[in-house]
């Protein structure tokens, strides 16, 4: 629901019609009625645009359009993140997850569907060959040296 308005539908085509009739200034105009100038001009940029005279602005039926589809936009967005998100959930309920037991194993087809090829049993080349840290030498630029503050 949109916000109350400041000032009646009457005053503001009073107004308009005063700033385009009579050639004052609207910070005149405005002043004269008790409006903020930069209401008053903004409703005289949008009156312009309504009739026509100002191409580069939206008309008000456009801007509502505009509005329209963009809520729509959201709406139909929405409203797929939640499609995706429900087709997730549900595969995964219709099929048991193909598990891997242990590092390394992977899936493999075969013609009855997926099959596992097991991991490797051994791991004890693994504690010997430990990744240890580089030392930093100075031909290694700044960069790295700062990495590491």
């Amino acid at each position: 629901m949109p916000a109350p308005r400041k000032y009646p539908d009457e005053l503001r085509e009073r107004a308009v019609r005063e700033v385009r009739t009579s050639g004052r200034p609207v910070a005149h105009v405005a002043r004269d009625l008790g409006i903020h100038k930069e209401a008053l001009r903004l409703w005289v940029r949008q009156a312009e645009a309504d009739q026509g005279d100002r191409p580069d602005l939206l008309t008000t039926a456009e801007k509502s359009e505009l509005a329209r589809l963009r809520k729509e936009n959201a709406d139909l967005r929405r409203a797929t993140e939640t499609l995706k998100a429900a087709s997730v959930f549900f595969a995964r309920s219709a099929r048991p997850a193909l598990r891997v037991s242990g590092p390394g194993g992977t899936p493999r087809k075969t013609a009855h569907g997926a099959a596992l090829i097991p991991a490797r049993q051994s791991h004890s080349c693994r504690s010997r060959h430990r990744a240890r840290p580089r030392r930093l030498s100075d031909s290694d630029g700044p960069h790295y040296r700062l990495a590491q503050r």
